[in-house]
């Protein structure tokens, strides 16, 4: 019996050695400050990609249709290039930005970012929201055309809950610079976990209500098929970004081992980051990287 024994606690022991040699491997990453370095820095030039790319599709936008002004497209990639722009410049100097006191500044230079993430991607929310309403109520029989100023207030939606983003945000960072305590850290945290459940819900809502308007079109219609595909790949990816981003925040609240504002976590920012903007980014811009017409363009067939 004790020689049958004997196989079963050697496999066990090598089991063991093999998930504690696992763990070192990652524990010496994350302790390394020389990987730490190479992963951030691998980040930074990942955002510097996507905000080149973000930046030559928009100046394409802007020698195509010059004699337009600030369409929804070209402000949808003027975003893109300054939220990745501005990730690259903060992780390119990482090691430095941790040093930044009062703790606040590493705070807004890590999460305004985010903020302004949140902007772009409601902006492209917004955009489907005033197709879907004026495409609803042009199907009408008694369509009056006079309803289409409805959508008008779509805007001020959209400035209104931006604002409102910012402004509670923002009175967060002002009460933790002038009394600095973790209650406030995890709310803050908290907080933008909710922004994020907000967009992933918006582009759930507008985007499968765009979908499935789409799948009433005709068959024979032009462009139906590539339509649907862009507004579904589109919106899933960007639901599973800000849904990724919201689970991710609560436990960045309440876990330090999952704490994304420190040096020691490499692994898992480069994990966090590429799931919820860069990988999303890349995508987007790819999916939605026709430019508009030549003639014909209106503010509201920019982002196609």
């Amino acid at each position: 019996m004790v020689a049958r024994g004997v196989p079963a606690m050697a496999a066990a022991a090598v089991a063991a050695l093999d998930l504690t040699e696992s763990s070192n491997w990652w524990r010496d990453i994350n302790h390394s400050p020389l990987w730490q370095d190479r992963i951030f820095h691998l980040l930074a030039i990942l955002y510097g990609v996507v905000a080149a790319v973000a930046l030559v599709q928009l100046v394409r936008i802007q020698l195509r249709v010059p004699e337009y002004g600030w369409t929804t497209q070209k402000v949808f990639h003027f975003l893109n290039f300054l939220v990745n722009g501005v990730r690259c410049f903060v992780f390119v100097f990482r090691r430095d930005v941790q040093k930044l006191q009062p703790d606040i500044v590493q705070h807004i230079l890590l999460d305004m970012p985010s903020l302004a993430f949140f902007t772009t991607y409601a902006l492209l929310v917004l955009f489907w929201a005033e197709i879907y309403y004026q495409a609803t109520w042009s199907w009408w029989p008694d369509y009056d055309f006079d309803r289409a100023v409805s959508t008008d207030g779509l805007r001020p939606s959209f400035y209104t809950i931006n604002a409102v983003v910012y402004v509670i945000q923002i009175t967060l960072w002002l009460i933790l610079w002038w009394k600095p305590i973790s209650v406030l850290v995890i709310l803050s945290k908290m907080f933008f976990a909710g922004v994020s459940l907000f967009a992933a819900l918006g582009f759930l809502l507008y985007g499968g209500r765009l979908f499935l308007m789409l799948q009433r079109f005709p068959v024979e219609s032009k462009g139906r098929r590539k339509k649907l595909q862009e507004v579904g790949y589109v919106t899933t990816i960007c639901f599973s970004c800000f849904l990724i981003r919201c689970v991710m925040m609560c436990f960045n609240a309440f876990d330090k081992a999952a704490d994304l504002d420190v040096l020691d976590h490499p692994i898992l920012n480069f994990i966090y980051y590429l799931l919820v903007e860069i990988l999303p980014s890349t995508l987007v811009l790819f999916i939605l990287r026709k430019l508009p017409p030549k003639r014909g363009i209106t503010q509201y067939h920019p982002i196609r």
